[in-house]
């Protein structure tokens, strides 16, 4: 830093330099697998890189985001970025070095390398989730970054990726989380049947989004709304409240048999309009805030008994 507390004064200004081609290979798979490192790009997905790095030096845990590269134009725009990059290996950088470390064509005045964020299938199990979205061979990075981004604005508590979907550190699938990567754990590489097997043991529900499920997710919401009002004497197919752990399938085959089998009830979003169906992030963002509105009014209720009358 110098003493205006900017980066350095002479920014990183030659696209072909070797620290430069560097970072920019972390644009692919090969480097990120073998430095466990990815990129962030842009004032929105950096900004909540580095809020969750200032939260784990602050509580004694290592940091994740080893550098920060970005022009004197972002800086000026988001002042906050020098404070909250305190730490960091920063670099001023010209538009030129930027557009060559990033994935993008215009990546925004500022890049973050980062560590990988991913945690373990038993340490998101062993806190004791409520909500869960987990992708079934889903290959899209764009599509898995909206679930992403959709689980964390309905609440849930953890995302989980089956072994045979998308890098969600593709820098495309960071792109499309929005930051949301950086808020709620992610698991990748899970087996889906070893997935299954321990959520049943911790009491946590198996939903399966499917176009021709035999549940009807309006009807669903409806019979749960019924029997919240009613008390536990009301029936519904599915307690929307409990635990759950929503599946959703490839773009384009949606799930196989064997992972619809796996699953408590297969759930179908109506459509009632002519289109032919919604697509992945749409349909998963429907479940996902059903469950979490659900979750939301069993706790408000509880909490509605247990006060003054």
């Amino acid at each position: 830093m110098n003493e205006t507390g900017r980066p350095q004064d002479f920014p990183l200004s030659n696209p072909r330099a070797d620290r430069v081609r560097d970072v920019a290979k972390l644009a692919g798979r090969p480097a990120r697998l073998k430095r466990g490192q990815f990129l962030a790009e842009g004032p929105q997905a950096v900004r909540e890189a580095l809020k969750l790095h200032q939260q784990r030096i602050a509580a004694g845990a290592p940091g994740i985001v080893p550098e920060v590269f970005a022009s004197e134009a972002c800086l000026d725009r988001y002042p906050e970025f020098e404070e909250l990059a305190e730490g960091t290996s920063a670099r001023l950088a010209t538009d030129d070095v930027l557009a060559a470390m990033a994935d993008t064509v215009n990546p925004q005045g500022i890049i973050a390398v980062c560590a990988f964020v991913d945690v373990s299938l038993e340490e998101v199990l062993d806190g004791g989730p409520r909500l869960i979205a987990v992708l079934c061979q889903v290959r899209d990075p764009g599509n898995a970054g909206t679930v992403l981004r959709a689980a964390d604005a309905a609440g849930a508590d953890a995302v989980i990726l089956t072994g045979s979907s998308v890098d969600i550190y593709n820098p495309k699938a960071v792109r499309s989380t929005a930051g949301s990567l950086f808020h709620l754990p992610v698991v990748l590489g899970a087996d889906i049947h070893e997935l299954a097997a321990a959520c049943r043991a911790r009491g946590i529900g198996l939903l399966a989004a499917d176009g021709y499920g035999d549940l009807n997710l309006d009807i669903l919401q409806d019979e749960n709304a019924a029997r919240r009002l009613a008390g536990s004497d009301a029936q519904s197919a599915y307690a929307l409240e409990r635990p759950t752990a929503w599946l959703f399938g490839n773009e384009a085959q949606g799930l196989s048999e064997a992972e619809l089998a796996l699953a408590d009830h297969r759930v179908a979003v109506p459509v009632y309009g002519t289109a032919e169906s919604l697509n992945l992030g749409t349909a998963a963002t429907v479940c996902l805030y059903a469950s979490a509105r659900s979750q939301q009014g069993s706790v408000s209720a509880s909490a509605s008994r247990l006060g003054p009358s």
